[in-house]
């Protein structure tokens, strides 16, 4: 299993569409959204980050989500490049096989 971590937060050029036009394209990308989750992909929480966090990231928001294997995660870099999402928000990754605690550390030690 892939987990996959978003970080964003939104540029000028979405800031400066109506809330109306921002509406239009968030709804838009709906049926992509439950497309990957009838393809086994997860959803484990999207929020916003919160001001008081300790050594916050300069991101707004997160989304968590699992993907069934790199494939998947890979398709879904396609559909968000393709949906023109970079256009209006900076944007972080962060993907990778889903392991123990031991098993990073593991790799951390080995470095």
């Amino acid at each position: 299993m892939i987990t996959y971590v978003e970080l964003w937060k939104a540029k000028q050029a979405w800031l400066d569409l109506s809330q109306e036009e921002r509406g239009n394209y968030m709804n838009a990308l709906g049926p992509a959204i439950q497309q990957l989750l009838e393809n086994g992909v997860q959803i484990v929480s999207w929020g916003r980050n919160e001001a008081a966090t300790f050594n916050r990231a300069g991101y707004d928001y997160f989304a968590v989500w699992t993907f069934p294997n790199s494939e998947a995660a890979q398709g879904f870099e396609k559909m968000v490049e393709g949906a023109g999402w970079y256009n209006y928000f900076d944007q972080v990754n962060v993907m990778g096989t889903a392991g123990s605690p031991q098993d990073v550390i593991g790799q951390m030690i080995q470095l």
